[in-house]
Parts: structure tokens; sequence; C-alpha cells
């Protein structure tokens, strides 16, 4: 008989946070990029460890550049969230990840670091930040397609 591995990841998790620093860059990028890939059938949101000021314009535009717009994101910590029940989280920075880690200490929750740069330290001018903020969305598309795939999978 074979039993089942009590510590594989959720495949198909009902509700998922992303969590980073100030929920004004990374976050709200991740939340909007799943949101695209899955519509509604899952539950996405994001938030921060601190509230961040505004969104941020790099991020809108670089957004925007493929379909999605941010304007209206509002910035909100992990104690502002509507609802504490989420089945996975995915954390973007090391500050996240040891926020994540103690939120779910008494939940069933699984918890991922997405190790994410921080676009913001991008130096240069205008076309070289966006380059930075470009390669941020990107690595979140790609992880994104490569955690949760086609929904349903192929092989459903």
């Amino acid at each position: 008989m074979v039993t089942p591995d009590l510590f594989q990841p959720i495949a198909r998790p009902s509700a998922v946070l992303f969590a980073c620093n100030l929920n004004i860059i990374r976050s709200p990028m991740a939340e909007a990029l799943l949101k695209r890939h899955l519509g509604t059938r899952i539950y996405v949101d994001s938030c921060g460890i601190r509230i961040g000021a505004e969104v941020d314009g790099f991020m809108i535009a670089v957004m925007a550049e493929i379909g999605i717009d941010l304007t209206a994101h509002h910035p909100k910590t992990f104690d502002e969230l509507d609802d504490a029940y989420y089945d996975l989280i995915i954390s973007l920075s090391p500050e996240a990840q040891h926020r994540a880690t103690e939120m779910t200490r008494a939940m069933a929750c699984d918890i991922e670091y997405w190790p994410t740069m921080d676009a913001t330290l991008a130096g240069g001018g205008r076309e070289e930040r966006l380059a930075a903020y470009r390669q941020v969305r990107d690595h979140l598309a790609a992880r994104i397609a490569a955690r949760f795939g086609p929904w349903p999978p192929d092989d459903a």
C-alpha cells in the first residue's frame, strides 16, 4: 500500500495570498498576474508587512504594458486582510517569509518563498528602471505559470 506524502504542497489551492514588504510593487503584480492566469477560479489577495504610501508608478506602467490596470490598487498590511484563511501564502521577500511563518503557526497553510528582486533598488534612468520592473513582472509570471500551470491541468 502506498501512503500519500503528507508534506506535499497543495496542488490546487482555493485561496492564495502574496506577501512582500509594502504591497506596492511585487505582491500586487503577483496578485494581478495570478488573477489573470486563473480568473475567478480561486481567491487571490496580496499584502505587505508595512503599509506603502501609494502604488508605484513604474509598476503601474509595466503592468499596463501587458493589459493589466492596477491604478485602483490600495496597499494593505497583514493586519488589514479581509480574510485570514489561505491554503497558500507565497512570500516574495525575506521579511514577508518571516511574517507568513509567524501567521501560520496555528493554521493549516502552505508557505512558499519566491525570492523576488526589489525593483526600487535599480539605478539609472527611466528606461533602466522600467527594465528592472519588467524583469520582476516577467519573473513572477514565469513562477506563476510553473507553479499553477494550466487550469485545470491538461491531464485532469
